[in-house]
């Protein structure tokens, strides 16, 4: 069995060396990945800045039943089926046709751990030494050169083993969002389309159990959310702590690049309109551990895998940019026409038909318990791959 303890000082000795897969970034897509290898017999070795679940990334909500599919429940803080929608004009009730529920960070990701065989260190990880595609692939990172034949890139939005030019904001395609954590309790899911705070964005309220998460969302990266969190958390009476943000992608982007798989944030698996990136995160972190599995049990090779991972992330591009086009357009309605269209919206069947459609789009029945098969020998395909 792997040790799984992150090492401090001097116990932060050389990685330098080759593995069978090199996943760097253990949050939602990039333990997916590993998760999905697991019992495979593939020498895997997860990377990351930060312990797995050290640090929040999100506000943590999710359709209930991923967490079901995945067997992730004990992480489950707190379940809805309506979302109370406040505008400047009045406030509408949307019923959502299946539960969706706030959840623990740190929780989720030690359960995604557990279901995982894969070795964990602690590394920066600064880029990626020059070198053909064909050949393992060379990450260096603050403890040595790790090199495999496939790696994994589920850091976040900076695509950092990307080639090319820097990806950065303000100019790249980028939402952006902070919240505040106060203890406290509430009932109610709900989300603020109202100028005060945001011109073209939203606020938040979603209750956590015992833990509020109330926020701002910008879908201008330009526009500084941090005053108007503040004037958000005293118009609903919290206080300004446990601060959090992030910058969030709202463009799909290509999931392949110079040999390297890109899962989550980094290949823009965030949904745009509502900025939901932690299941389509699993989603696509499942799909891409399903092709490199593929390439262990000899049914597939390598260059099969990224043909075949970048053919279904291109099979959602369609979906992507509907809601592009609607995080765009929406803001430029009058600010009276927003409680109609929430009405209109809201109403069961129409509000049925939204919103089990945008569930499709990546559905968590796609999502299951974890494959293992037992402990696993290095498979002819992995080996030759390595070598």
């Amino acid at each position: 069995m792997a040790t799984r303890a992150t090492k401090r000082g001097d116990e932060r000795t050389s990685l330098d060396g080759s593995r069978d897969v090199l996943i760097c970034g253990a949050s939602f897509a990039g333990l997916m990945v590993a998760r999905e290898l697991a019992g495979s017999g593939a020498d895997v070795l997860v990377v990351d800045r930060y312990e797995i679940g050290e640090r929040q990334t999100s506000a943590c909500a999710i359709p209930t039943a991923c967490l079901e599919n995945l067997g992730l429940l004990a992480a489950e803080k707190q379940r809805f089926r309506t979302v109370l929608a406040h505008t400047a004009h009045g406030s509408t009730r949307l019923p959502v046709p299946w539960e969706f529920s706030t959840f623990d960070y740190r929780t989720l990701c030690e359960l995604l751990w557990a279901d995982c065989d894969a070795e964990f260190e602690t590394a920066k990880v600064n880029g990626r030494e020059p070198g053909p595609e064909s050949e393992p692939i060379a990450v260096d990172t603050d403890r040595g050169v790790i090199s495999a034949p496939l790696v994994v890139d589920a850091m976040g939005w900076k695509r950092i083993l990307a080639s090319g030019s820097a990806y950065q904001p303000p100019d790249a395609p980028l939402s952006r969002g902070l919240e505040v954590h106060p203890a406290g309790s509430r009932e109610e899911f709900e989300i603020i389309i109202n100028r005060r705070y945001v011109p073209a964005g939203y606020a938040w309220s979603f209750p956590a159990d015992d833990e509020l998460r109330v926020g701002v969302g910008s879908f201008d990266p330009r526009f500084h959310v941090r005053p108007t969190t503040e004037t958000l958390a005293e118009d609903v009476g919290v206080e300004t702590v446990g601060y959090q943000g992030n910058w969030i992608p709202h463009k799909l982007r290509p999931a392949i690049g110079g040999g390297v798989f890109f899962a989550g944030d980094s290949a823009g698996h965030c949904l745009p309109l509502t900025a939901e990136g932690i299941r389509p995160a699993l989603y696509f972190g499942a799909a891409l551990g399903r092709e490199l599995r593929a390439i262990g049990d000899g049914r597939q090779t390598r260059e099969g895998a990224l043909a075949g991972y970048e053919a279904f992330n291109r099979r959602h591009q369609r979906a992507f940019d509907r809601l592009l086009t609607a995080q765009r357009i929406l803001p430029r309605f009058p600010h009276r026409t927003v409680r109609p269209i929430l009405a209109t919206a809201g109403i069961r069947p129409i509000a049925r038909y939204l919103f089990n459609r945008y569930l499709d789009i990546a559905p968590p029945g796609f999502l299951g318990p974890v494959r293992s098969t037992g402990p696993g020998t290095k498979t002819a395909a992995m080996t030759t791959l390595k070598a």
